[in-house]
C-alpha cells in the first residue's frame, strides 16, 4: 500500500480518531499526539490492514487502547466525555439558553457515568457507531453493550427529568 491509498484509507475516520482521543484525553494536545500515534501504528500495519473486516474500527479500538493506557500512566481518575457538537441556528435566544444549560446538565451526567457507559454513549450516541461495532471495540457482546447503553441514557433521563421537574439537583 502506498502512501496515497493509505491517505484515502483513512481520511474518512480519521477526525472520529480525534475526537475519540480528545473525549478521553480533554487536552487538544493530547488528543491530537494520540491521533499522530494511532495513524502510526495503522502506517506500520498498512500492508496488514486488508485482514480487519473494519479498518476504522480496529483505529478506533487502538485510539481507545492508546488513551487508557496514556490515562492510567497519569493515574488520572476520571474520563471525561464532552458532546460539543450540538448547535441549532434557527432557535430563539431563551431557546439557545435553555438548550445550552440542558447540554451542559446532559454532560455532567455523562462525566458522572462509569468508564464503560460514557464510552459507550460516546460511540453509539456521538460518533454513531453500530453495536456490533461497539461490542467489538469495547471487546463486550452486543447484548452487553446494549444493556450498558439502556443504563446509561436511563441515568441520564433520570437526571434530566429531575432537574427540569425540580430545578436544579
Amino acid at each position: 500500500m502506498n502512501q496515497t491509498e493509505f491517505v484515502k484509507l483513512i481520511t474518512p475516520f480519521k477526525d472520529k480518531v480525534f475526537r475519540l482521543a480528545k473525549r478521553l484525553l480533554v487536552s487538544t494536545e493530547e488528543a491530537e499526539d494520540a491521533t499522530q500515534e494511532v495513524l502510526v501504528k495503522l502506517w506500520d500495519k498498512k500492508n496488514g490492514l486488508d485482514k480487519y473486516n473494519s479498518v476504522e474500527a480496529f483505529a478506533m479500538t487502538i485510539t481507545k487502547n492508546y488513551c487508557l493506557d496514556q490515562l492510567k500512566s497519569k493515574r488520572a481518575g476520571n474520563l471525561q466525555i464532552v458532546h460539543n457538537n450540538y448547535t441549532d441556528g434557527q432557535a430563539g435566544m431563551q431557546k439557545q439558553l435553555e438548550d445550552r444549560d440542558s447540554l451542559g446538565w446532559v454532560e455532567k451526567i455523562i462525566d458522572g457515568l462509569p468508564e464503560q457507559q460514557r464510552m459507550i454513549v460516546q460511540f453509539r450516541d456521538v460518533e454513531q457507531y453500530e453495536f456490533e461495532e461497539i461490542a467489538k471495540m469495547m471487546d463486550m457482546n452486543e447484548t452487553a453493550v446494549r444493556v450498558a447503553l439502556s443504563r446509561a441514557r436511563k441515568t441520564i433521563r433520570e437526571f434530566m427529568t429531575k432537574t427540569h421537574n425540580y430545578g436544579i439537583g
